[in-house]
């Protein structure tokens, strides 16, 4: 099986959480790995090529994509996995526009930015793996969530234009969608609800739990499995598909 290996892999919010724990799998798979993000620290902790970026601007996808051209070359595997979560949010008539306006600059127009900038050498070179990292918000809209929401159902849009922009040049375009995982981003919803209800984090993430049929939430890992899977030379037959990491519930 050839999966990764010798691949060109560009990871975004590659310092942490999920998109660590891809970057760390498809490193050890042999690909060739450029983290993005913006903590220089949480960065540098990966042992990894990496780039600090805002990649909420096209300026700042750009220098991202040029820093991987230039250290390891054409990029063959873009992972966008960077996103602001929605403990901030508030319901749809008290939302601040710039809350919605930041969420769409990094949730989705980032996405954009990298697709259409890595996309050209792809067609090139008739191979591609697309993967986007949305939510099962992405499906099933929470609660005082509307810029959460709406960008992770855009990116789902985004990426079915992909795979059906990029479908004949040998370019796959798929998505995961994780429920609960207990991430720095989903931390700080759990206590922003926690302070909200005046109960514990602990008490958030034992209900977040109970949400699934095994009784916990899904871990990195299992979600990097899956990417890593799409990543992959053997996933040629999956495309335009959003695939739910959320151990059988809609969460």
């Amino acid at each position: 099986m050839a999966g990764v290996e010798g691949r060109v892999a560009l990871v975004t919010g590659g310092g942490r959480g999920i998109g660590r724990a891809t970057a760390d799998l498809l490193a050890s798979r042999g690909a060739q790995v450029m983290c993005v993000g913006r903590s220089r620290q949480e960065l540098e902790e990966t042992g990894l090529e990496y780039s600090v970026a805002d990649l909420g601007t096209s300026e700042g996808c750009a220098n991202a994509v040029a820093d991987a051209r230039q250290r390891l070359g054409p990029i063959e595997i873009l992972i966008c996995n960077h996103g602001i979560g929605s403990a901030h949010e508030r319901v749809v008539w008290e939302q601040d526009p710039d809350v919605w306006r930041e969420s769409m600059r990094v949730n989705l127009d980032g996405p954009f930015y990298l697709s259409r900038l890595v996309m050209p050498e792809m067609i090139e070179r008739q191979y591609g793996r697309m993967v986007y990292t949305s939510s099962t918000a992405g499906l099933v809209a929470e609660h005082a969530g509307s810029a959460y929401n709406s960008s992770k159902h855009g990116l789902l849009g985004l990426m079915r234009s992909v795979a059906l922009d990029g479908g004949s040049y040998g370019i796959t375009s798929n998505a995961v969608l994780p429920g609960w995982v207990r991430t720095e981003m989903a931390e700080r919803s759990a206590r922003h609800e926690a302070r909200d209800r005046d109960i514990t984090a602990e008490q958030v993430w034992e209900e977040r739990a109970a949400l699934y049929p095994p009784g916990r939430v899904a871990t990195p890992e299992e979600v990097a499995e899956m990417i890593a899977f799409l990543a992959s030379e053997e996933s040629s037959g999956v495309s335009g598909e959003a695939i739910r990491v959320a151990l059988g519930s809609v969460w």
